[in-house]
């Protein structure tokens, strides 16, 4: 899974009204299912309140993992609709969820379809689609005297990292995938082997 795909810039919010019920559309970027499972918990937290919070996700894995619930509403009129909508899109790497307050008149099982199809359209608007390379996260650790070194390398290259001084020193660095082996050789022919590199994850 080297090609680009189409991810959301950051997180969106959007709200609408049908027939006296509130919709809030939420959508963030989530590169694991873990990132994906804490953005719904938030949203739940938040509207804790609400009559129904319906989540969706598409992650990069390998294979791509997918879920959707209709969190209480009838079989097939929220999750899969949401799910559908991030589908159609094309978007991957991102989280939904549709909050519901209920209003007091039915929609049926298609007015709710439309409803939480759009509530994740709409979010999806507001955060904005950009295309992004897969990329992949390690740590490098070093004593001191390289520390220079390494962060030089990082500087230098396209990649976002952090550094945590304690110890030793130890980068967390983010990547494209394509970059990963060759800024590692680096790090590593740099420091005549002395960096511990740690932990690859992709995409």
């Amino acid at each position: 899974m080297t090609e680009t795909f189409r991810t959301v810039a950051g997180r969106g919010q959007a709200s609408f009204e049908v027939r006296g019920s509130e919709f809030i559309g939420h959508v963030a970027p989530a590169r694991t299912v873990d990132e994906a499972e804490a953005f719904v918990s938030e949203v739940r937290t938040a509207h804790a309140d609400a009559t129904h919070n319906v989540p969706a996700y598409r992650v990069r894995a390998d294979p791509l993992r997918e879920w959707a619930s209709d969190a209480d509403e009838p079989s097939g009129s929220a999750g899969k609709p949401a799910l559908n909508v991030l589908q159609g899109e094309a978007v991957e790497n991102v989280v939904a969820v549709v909050t519901r307050y209920y209003g007091g008149t039915n929609l049926g099982v298609g007015g709710l379809a439309r409803a939480y199809g759009q509530g994740v359209k709409v979010a999806l608007e507001d955060a904005g689609i950009v295309e992004e390379r897969p990329s992949e996260t390690f740590t490098i650790a070093v004593d001191y005297d390289d520390s220079g070194t390494v962060r030089g390398i990082l500087e230098s290259a396209d990649c976002e990292f952090e550094a945590d001084y304690a110890e030793r020193v130890t980068f967390a660095c983010r990547v494209a995938a394509e970059d990963g082996d060759a800024l590692r050789d680096r790090i590593r022919s740099a420091t005549s082997g002395r960096a511990e590199l740690e932990g690859r994850e992709s995409p």
